[in-house]
């Protein structure tokens, strides 16, 4: 066990004497590195955004974007980090430091205005720059044309900038500088890093004030402790407690970190199933897969935001129990199971049978999700309709996933998931029940919409009416069967 520190911009940075529920953003600014705003500190806004050299998809080490003001700073114990300052090459003494491409494409274009949320954006805007595959997407030498709404000519994904929030220079500027953007040269510090596998996670025991913040070197451990302090908060992105922390000033005596569990970390694809592990983060999950679970793949862009995305896991989506978590639905309509363990073993759980109230479940305090199962062969006509005031970065009014199997004009199939609805997430059990068996057909996927809209228990609030909940899942069905039936014949 080695003292706590961060590589901040090449610089090993001791983290004592924070206390351990001290957030990264305020442990980078009480270091003097400013740029590192915070906008709303519930990972909505971006302007805190920093790089983390984490474990990569098609190169060993990836510079993905995370929200600072969500992460402990134990959270990054041996970790490297590059803020906004760390992006421009410093030269001599009395010497004006290079900006980055991405800086000098910001600068060039007119994409600041009051500055606030400019740094933000610039690391998650560098994230996108270094992705390993985004130049293969590019157009052709020459083409200026963008290759949809959301890519440009270069090959950016402007999902990627999903997470930040401007409120003064308005985004075409900062699209035009996302888009401008070349690739990372041989030269660069950055790129050749990526060559070069991430740090190692390392065994934490952060203690100040009598809190103590522990990142276990095994899921044997992190079981035993369980078992030990059924009182611990467990936490991998922290997408959920750092809100909890900042919003309602929660602490705990003891956390317990199991993003960097090699055994909560593996996707496998079987001949009967696909295994996700609990603490892979959703882009991993997304770029792994590369749409191999279709409805998985409708479901990432309208999690949150990239941002959240590269810290989130199913496993932390699932443990909290919200009613409005996005995975939830689209899990239900998969049929996917939970694998529990414990100190003593494992059971797998099926995840309409796991929750059972409002923010709970049949997990025991010293269990642990150590993985997802979705069972195979899948359902071939799947769509994932997410209910919100806007378009990304929001929590869902309703969430409704569907998994059909059609053939020859008959469902013999139904699985249909909602969230949004009830104090659980939901099978629509009555929907699946009147699809089955019948033909697909506008008769039956009307009266099948009559009876969704009856579904769960919705409520009043300021996201929606319970009359808006319930007629959306009944328009949810009636788009989807409009979208499969598209330009064919009555």
């Amino acid at each position: 066990m080695t003292e706590a520190r961060i590589t901040v911009n090449g610089k090993e940075t001791p983290i004592a004497p924070a206390a351990p529920h001290t957030t990264a953003l305020d442990f980078l600014r009480e270091r003097g590195l400013t740029g590192t705003k915070e906008g709303c500190a519930e990972g909505e806004c971006g302007a805190c955004s920093v790089l983390v050299a984490r474990p990569g998809v098609n190169k060993p080490t990836d510079w993905v974007a995370v929200n600072a003001c969500l992460l402990p700073a134990a959270a990054l114990d041996g970790q490297e980090v590059i803020t906004s300052e760390g992006l421009a090459t410093v030269g001599e003494p009395g010497t004006p430091a290079t900006l980055h491409p991405v800086q000098e494409e910001m600068a060039a274009r007119g994409g600041s205005q009051c500055g606030y949320c400019t740094p933000g954006f610039i690391c998650s805007m560098a994230s996108e720059y270094y992705r390993p595959d985004r130049c293969a997407h590019a157009a052709p030498a020459g083409g200026t044309e963008p290759a949809d709404a959301e890519h440009g000519p270069n090959g950016f994904d402007l999902h990627a900038l999903s997470g930040n929030l401007c409120r003064c220079t308005g985004y075409r500027p900062i699209r035009d500088a996302a888009f401008a953007v070349g690739a990372p040269t041989d030269e660069d510090p950055l790129a050749q890093r990526r060559e070069q596998s991430p740090p190692a996670p390392v065994a934490t025991e952060y203690t100040r004030g009598g809190q103590v913040f522990l990142r276990p070197a095994t899921l044997a451990e992190v079981l035993r402790l369980l078992r030990e302090r059924p009182d611990a908060v467990v936490v991998a992105g922290s997408t959920d407690w750092g809100v909890e922390v900042n919003i309602r000033s929660r602490r705990a005596d003891c956390v317990i970190a199991v993003d960097r569990l090699p055994e909560l970390r593996e996707l496998r694809v079987e001949s009967d199933h696909v295994e996700i592990g609990a603490a892979l983060t959703l882009t991993e999950i997304e770029r792994s897969l590369d749409g191999r679970v279709p409805l998985l793949a409708e479901l990432f862009p309208q999690f949150a935001s990239r941002l959240i995305r590269n810290s989130a896991t199913l496993g932390g989506n699932l443990g909290t129990g919200s009613p409005i978590g996005d995975s939830p639905p689209a899990l239900l309509a998969l049929d996917a199971s939970v694998v529990l363990a414990d100190a003593d073993g494992e059971r797998e759980v099926p995840l309409a049978d796991y929750f059972t109230g409002y923010r709970q479940s049949v997990r025991r305090p010293d269990e642990l999700i150590r993985a997802v199962r979705v069972p195979l062969p899948l359902s071939p006509v799947v769509a994932f309709h997410k209910i919100t005031k806007r378009r990304f970065d929001d929590i869902s009014s309703v969430a409704v996933a569907f998994a059909l199997d059609i053939e020859d004009g008959i469902v013999r199939k139904a699985r249909i998931g909602l969230g949004g609805v009830a104090a659980t997430p939901i099978r629509a059990l009555a929907v699946e029940a009147a699809l089955e068996g019948q033909p697909w057909a506008a008769a039956t996927v009307e009266a099948a919409a009559r009876i969704l809209q009856t579904q769960g228990t919705p409520m009043n609030d300021h996201r929606a009416s319970a009359g808006y909940r319930s007629a959306m899942l009944g328009q949810s069905l009636l788009k989807l069967y409009a979208r499969t039936t598209e330009g064919v014949s009555s």
